[in-house]
Parts: structure tokens; sequence; C-alpha cells
């Protein structure tokens, strides 16, 4: 039997306004924000052990929509975690797909200092579908450097067009579109493997000791 999916939203550095989509996509869908300790100082091992409970609490599979530095979580996460280990491969199941919206480029010049202990993190390719959306005038990130991430990262990528870090200051409202595309990954997920759409197994134990 398939399982619904959870969907959890992770917000980037500064959080997401009541105007931003994910917080939209919260009060119109019921969708889950994995809650930070700290929005202001992301520290990477703290974010990524958040990320990690709240996917072994989840009920069922888990669709992943990451804004800005959430994109990087996923990445970070996935690096870290004993559920994404080159032997295990997703063994937990429990990611169905990653909805990648608007990631920076860490490797700019120009980046805040409260970001650089994100740009440590290795890079490999995601053990799950991802879609990356970027933006034609995005200020953090190229259309380039988008792409380089899409690729490093085995995901999707789409230029959405101009609207800016795609936030609560491009007027998206509800972002149908957004939430079109994210149905999308988790029906293409769901066929390409239904098993792993049931309620998945319990996953390894993960602490906050293991990470940097």
């Amino acid at each position: 039997m398939i399982a619904t999916p959870t969907v959890l939203l992770l917000p980037g550095w500064q959080g997401s306004g009541p105007e931003h989509w994910q917080s939209r996509w919260e009060a119109l869908h019921g969708d889950l924000r994995v809650q930070q300790h700290d929005w202001d100082t992301p520290l990477r091992g703290d974010w990524i052990c958040q990320l990690e409970e709240a996917v072994n609490q989840a009920r069922g599979p888990v669709l992943l929509a990451a804004h800005s530095l959430g994109c990087h979580l996923v990445a970070g996460w996935v690096a870290a975690s004993p559920n994404f280990s080159p032997s295990s491969n997703n063994r937990a199941g429990r990611v169905l797909a990653a909805l990648l919206v608007a990631p920076p480029d860490l490797t700019r010049a120009d980046l805040p200092p409260a970001l650089r202990s994100w740009t440590s993190h290795p890079l490999r390719r995601l053990p799950f579908p991802a879609h990356l959306l970027s933006s034609s005038d995005d200020p953090f990130c190229s259309t380039q450097a988008a792409a380089r991430m899409a690729a490093t990262w085995g995901a999707r990528h789409t230029d959405v067009g101009a609207l800016g870090h795609i936030n609560s200051a491009s007027g998206l409202g509800d972002w149908p579109q957004g939430r079109a595309w994210l149905q999308e990954l988790a029906a293409a997920a769901v066929a390409a493997n239904p098993a792993g759409s049931a309620a998945p197994p319990a996953a390894s134990p993960f602490h906050s000791s293991n990470l940097p």
C-alpha cells in the first residue's frame, strides 16, 4: 500500500517569512517545517541533526521542499547521515524526492561569514530524484552556478525566469507551479520505485557528535 508522503519544508538562512511560498504551503497543505535552533547563525551540524530527526519522526515516505541554504542542507545531510552511506544508498527508503529551490552559490567571494562553514561539506550525487529550480536574476547564484550544482547532485535543472531569489519578494503567493513540480517529482518517484513508497523501516541512529 502506498503511504501519503510527508512534505518537509527546509527554509534557508534567516528562515521563511509569512509571505514566503514555504509558509503558504505550510498553511495551505499542512506541510511540516523543519525547525532550527538558530536561523541567523546556521550551524551546519546542528541543522543536519534537525533534518535527520524530522525525517526519522515522519510517518511514511518524505518529500523535501528546500529553499536557498535549505538545498545545501539536503546535500550536507546526505553526505553525513549513515542512512546514505555508499553501502546503504537511502537504505531507510524515507526520501522519495527533493525540490531544490534557489540554492545560493557558496563559492562566491562575497559569501556572508555566517555561511562559510557550509562550504566544507562534500558534494555528491543525491540518492533520490531531485529537481533544482533557479532564477535568471537571482542575486545569490548565477544560472551557470545553478547548472553546476544540479549536475553534481544529479538533479534536473529548470530556469524559471526572472524571479529573483524565488522568495517572498518574488510575489509568488501560493506558487501553484512550484507545487505542481513537487507533485510531478513525487509521482515519478513512486512510479519508479513503488516499494519505496510504503512505510519505511526504522532508520539508523544518528548523533551530532558524528559531525564537525
